[in-house]
């Protein structure tokens, strides 16, 4: 059995800001689940283009207000708390935080802990998780 305490993992390099965001990993890769889970904090105003390129995510809205846009149709979704929103299609999508958004993410493959966007928006896959692709 694994338990943690969110107040105590923001505490520890489990907890990774970045621009417009911030998230604190509370099961990653090494926990051995085949997936990892993430309360993450939008900020108010922030405006994210991303894209998953290696990832599944589904993303559920605790707190806060915003909306999430699929590229591929221009459809935009508004987000209240109850909300959930999945990339089941590793879809290019614009997240904007009207406040503060308190969100509780999955990530299928499993994140290590340290990722940032990179330029095109999406985590990278390392070197180990490609090789357990071929």
């Amino acid at each position: 059995m694994i338990v943690r305490k969110l107040q105590e993992a923001e505490k520890t390099d489990r907890r990774i800001v970045s621009e417009g965001w911030e998230s604190t990993r509370l099961l990653l890769k090494n926990d051995n689940m085949g997936f990892s889970f993430h309360i993450t904090t939008i900020y108010e105003g922030a405006d994210l283009h991303l894209h998953y390129q290696n990832h599944l995510e589904s993303v559920y809205c605790i707190s806060g207000e915003g909306s999430v846009m699929a590229e591929a149709d221009g459809v935009v979704h508004e987000i209240t708390p109850g909300t959930i929103y999945i990339l089941d299609k590793n879809d290019k999508h614009v997240l904007k935080a009207k406040t503060e958004m308190k969100m509780a993410c999955v990530f299928n493959p499993p994140l290590h802990g340290k990722e940032v966007h990179n330029a095109e928006g999406a985590y990278e896959l390392d070197a180990e998780a490609v090789q357990d692709e071929k």
